[in-house]
């Protein structure tokens, strides 16, 4: 999806979750140049209102609000804020997220399986059911989840993050048919190899350390192996996912629910 459609969003807010993080605000920033009001929700403030200082040339409204996904109160509170300064929510980009340790089974560390499962899982619940809620009563609207390719092959040594994007999009199939009678649209996105970036520099750094069979000591050797496993031979972008993001949302979209959108170079 390299393609930038036009999209209609002119008099919407979109409410992002990890909205400091690299592919928050570039979800931002397509749905900003589109003329959407943009509420980013994240837990890293200082980033956020970085965030939201590059948002300001797109001459549309902006709002922050600190929040913490896996409490549920918290979710509760960010909501109530977004609403009351842009006056509604239409489209909830769930997408506050957490890698995790790389490590294999059997040397999981129990504490870092229970946080990616609390942020991956639980917050994405919270932050789902109280979307519902507002979408409900505004008369409907789309939620797009943050899952991943993860939740789809179950890579090796990602036994957390794996499980966590597999539930993910479990929940994302049965909220979507929970919510369909409410015009309440729930479409999962799920990116593979994205980069150049932090997280992309992670993953090949953990992986080469982790010693499995899968994957070189090396993390530039690990690199150009994950590469190589992608048949376009190459990484996706932070656009393409935001470009994914935003048709889920869109109008052409509107006759699609409880879909995974895979967002990759080819797998």
């Amino acid at each position: 999806m390299t393609a930038k459609a036009t999209y209609q969003f002119a008099g919407k807010t979109i409410l992002i979750t990890g909205g400091a993080g690299d592919i928050g605000k570039a979800t931002a920033k397509r749905f900003a140049a589109n003329g959407a009001g943009i509420a980013l929700l994240d837990l890293n403030e200082p980033k956020m209102v970085d965030v939201a200082e590059e948002l300001k040339s797109y001459n549309v409204p902006v709002g922050t609000f600190r929040c913490d996904v896996t409490a549920a109160d918290d979710v509760t509170k960010a909501f109530t804020g977004a609403f009351e300064q842009f006056g509604r929510i239409d489209y909830v980009f769930n997408n506050a997220g957490y890698q995790g340790a790389f490590a294999k089974v059997d040397e999981y560390p129990d504490d870092d399986f229970q946080k990616v499962i609390n942020i991956n899982v639980v917050g994405v619940f919270h932050v789902l059911k109280v979307a519902a809620q507002y979408l409900r009563s505004g008369g409907g609207g789309a939620i797009v989840n943050m899952a991943s390719y993860a939740g789809v092959v179950g890579p090796p040594n990602m036994l957390a993050y794996g499980a966590s994007k597999f539930a993910v999009i479990g929940m994302t199939q049965t909220a979507a048919k929970d919510l369909a009678p409410y015009s309440i649209r729930v479409n999962a996105l799920s990116p593979a190899l994205i980069g150049p970036g932090f997280m992309w520099t992670r993953q090949t750094e953990l992986q080469a350390a982790v010693g499995s069979q899968y994957f070189d000591a090396d993390p530039k050797i690990v690199e150009q192996q994950m590469i190589n496993s992608v048949p376009m031979r190459r990484l996706g972008s932070l656009a393409e996912v935001a470009n994914g993001v935003a048709f889920l949302m869109s109008d052409e979209a509107s006759y699609i629910t409880g879909f995974n959108l895979e967002v990759t170079g080819g797998q």
